[in-house]
Formats: C-alpha cells, structure tokens, sequence
C-alpha cells in the first residue's frame, strides 16, 4: 500500500501587527523620528510613495542609538498570544516556518530573542546606522535591492521551491503575497481586504487560532 506523502508546507508570517499586536517601527518612528513620518505613511497608504520609500524617508528622520531603538521596541511591543504555540505546531508538523516583514531586522530579531525564539528565519529590511540616519535597504531573494514587492518576492521563491504556503498577516502590504498562497489567516486591513474581495481566508484574534486550523489544512 502506497504512503501519502504529505505537501512541504510553509508559514509565511508578517511580524509588526501580525506576530506583534502594534506595528513597532511606529513605536520607534513615533519616539525619535525628526520630522513628518505621520505625513510619509499617509503618502504610503493613499498609493503616493512605496513601502520602501516610506520606510527610507522616515528613519532617515532618526539620529537615536540602536539600544536606545531596540529599549523601546522591547517596552512597546507584545507579542500577540499564540505566537510560541505556533512555533511549536510548526516544529511538530515539520512545517517551515518564515518571517518576512516590511519590518527592520535589527528589532525583530531583538523582540524574537527577547522571548526566547532564535531559530526562525526571518526576511526583513536591512538597516545601517550612520550620523545622518539610519540607511533601510531591502534585498530581495538574488541580492537585488527592492523598494516595493519584498513581500512577493519571497513568496514567488517558496512557490517555486515547491511550497504549499500558509500566509498569515494584517496589513495592506500583506495583500499582495496573501493572493500568491494556498491559504490566507487574516486580521486587521488584509482581512477586510479579502471580505471585501470575497477572497476565502481564516479570520485570526489570537496566533492559537492559526496554530489549530494548521493541523487540519
């Protein structure tokens, strides 16, 4: 009798309102930024400036210290219940799990460290702190530099790498490479967002549900 070989499976994960219950960069932006970032992410979500862009702009605003950022990243941010119980399902299942984020690497790793989770792979955008601000870069899969479609980049590569893809996330930066997966859980704007398209998704509160609905899909 022949086995049934289970699909590779991987959880493609956004972090800031997804992993995280606030966005932390705007904690960060909110505290030390020199400048209009609100009037940057108003450009972003209206479609005026990219992602990329926005991100460029507003820490170029920030002259504070990395430990001074990474303190309040750990003082604002929660991560959202669930999110070791998803990790765990993930081990157990042999599913992959992956986090790419609009994000900046520095303060990801830091919160993910910070409760104890080192073994995550995670995609996000690259920082360098100089006198004038800190320089965001985002690289996608080949080593080229994106200023918008990370996100998808990634997900067009795990696609290609043979993956059934779980994407979890709440942002409208999340549309894009939600539409690219076998399986969309969604709050927040990317689950009006696929209401709103009549586009099948898993409604989320808490990283719990996500990890439950796993075991069956």
């Amino acid at each position: 009798m022949s086995q049934v070989l289970k699909p590779k499976t991987l959880v493609q994960c956004d972090f800031d309102g997804t992993i995280t219950e606030e966005d932390v960069s705007f904690s960060i932006l909110g505290a030390f930024a020199n400048g209009d970032w609100r009037q940057l992410l108003a450009d972003h979500r209206e479609g005026r400036i990219s992602v990329g862009c926005f991100n460029q702009k507003a820490f170029a605003m920030v002259r504070a210290s990395e430990h001074a950022m990474i303190e309040v990243a750990k003082r604002k941010a929660k991560t959202r219940d669930g999110f070791e119980e998803l990790v765990n399902r993930c081990h157990r299942n042999g599913f992959r799990l992956v986090i790419v984020s609009n994000g900046l690497d520095f303060y990801i790793k830091e919160i993910l460290e910070d409760v104890g989770i080192d073994d995550i792979e995670v995609f996000a955008a690259q920082t360098e702190f100089c006198p004038e601000g800190i320089r965001v870069q985002y690289v996608g899969p080949n080593g080229n530099l994106l200023d918008e479609g990370f996100k998808e980049a990634y997900t067009k590569l795990f696609l290609a790498e043979g993956y059934r893809i779980m994407y979890v996330g709440n942002g409208v930066s999340d549309i894009g490479p939600a539409q690219l997966a076998h399986h969309i859980f969604a709050c927040g704007e990317l689950l009006r967002h696929c209401n709103r398209a009549s586009i099948p998704c898993t409604p989320f509160v808490n990283l719990n549900d996500v990890a439950k609905r796993l075991e069956i899909l």
